[in-house]
């Protein structure tokens, strides 16, 4: 689904991905992990089109085609979804006026009206949302939690095929963290295919979301890639690489 060659990005004239390489397929789970500043979320952003960022070299392909020269709308039309770290509060517009048209410029028609509050409501009450909240100014007031629920109603609501979670985790209590992750595994029972990138700190999201392959992201490179007993091996010894017992290469993507 997504292949990353060679990719070397700069911002603010700091290399933070230095040909950088990923291979993601058709219904897996990468979850990357690494110390701050290794350019973890900068990944998420370059994949999204973020301005910010400069692409020195490299590409970035999305089922077989090129998407370097795509908008960040196109990106998101063709099913790349990106729930952020710290989500925008934007004032004046609700959540159901935003889903709306968020849908309408996707699938470049108009929105059944009936058939777009019944999946909201759904997708509302598997979330465990009040129902005020899909009425209220996207992200206005809503705490960490609520947030971090609010880019899962996006994702279930507009269905794309590939999802990046960045720290969806952070911010959140053990029972909305539940709560995200069931949501996180039923969409992917519903969407076999669907692939997933998840950036995260901690292991107490992927208790929930088994990841097929673990990654290690130091000095804007993968320096290792296991599975889940790489992630615990990290929560046990942080990223003491002599304490880290050498976790079978597993998956896609590059190792040391």
């Amino acid at each position: 689904m997504l292949e990353i060659k060679d990719l070397t990005i700069k911002i603010e004239n700091k290399i933070v991905l230095d040909k950088f390489n990923l291979n993601i397929n058709d219904g897996e789970v990468h979850v990357i992990m690494g110390p701050n500043g290794v350019g973890k979320s900068s990944l998420t952003k370059v994949i999204m089109n973020d301005p910010n960022y400069e692409v020195i070299k490299g590409d970035i392909i999305y089922n077989g085609v090129s998407i370097l020269n795509f908008s960040t709308d196109e990106r998101a039309r063709k099913g790349i979804f990106l729930a952020m770290q710290n989500p925008l509060e934007i004032d004046g517009v609700t959540n159901s006026d935003f889903l709306r048209t968020a849908l309408s410029s996707k699938d470049k028609k108009n929105v059944n009206l009936y058939s777009f509050i019944k999946k909201l409501d759904e997708a509302k009450e598997d979330l465990k949302m009040p129902d005020e909240m899909v009425h209220r100014a996207v992200n206005k007031g809503f705490s960490g939690g609520e947030k971090k629920k609010n880019e899962i109603l996006q994702m279930k609501m507009l269905n794309p095929s590939f999802i990046m979670l960045d720290e969806i985790d952070s911010g959140v209590d053990v029972d909305a963290l539940k709560i995200v992750g069931d949501n996180l595994n039923n969409y992917k029972k519903e969407n076999k295919d669907s692939s997933y990138l998840i950036i995260t700190h901690y292991t107490h999201l992927l208790k929930y979301v088994k990841p097929d392959v673990v990654h290690v992201l130091k000095n804007g490179k993968i320096v290792k890639t296991g599975d889940y007993k790489l992630a615990k091996q990290i929560e046990d010894n942080g990223f003491n690489f002599d304490k880290i017992v050498s976790s079978a290469n597993t998956g896609s993507g590059q190792s040391e």
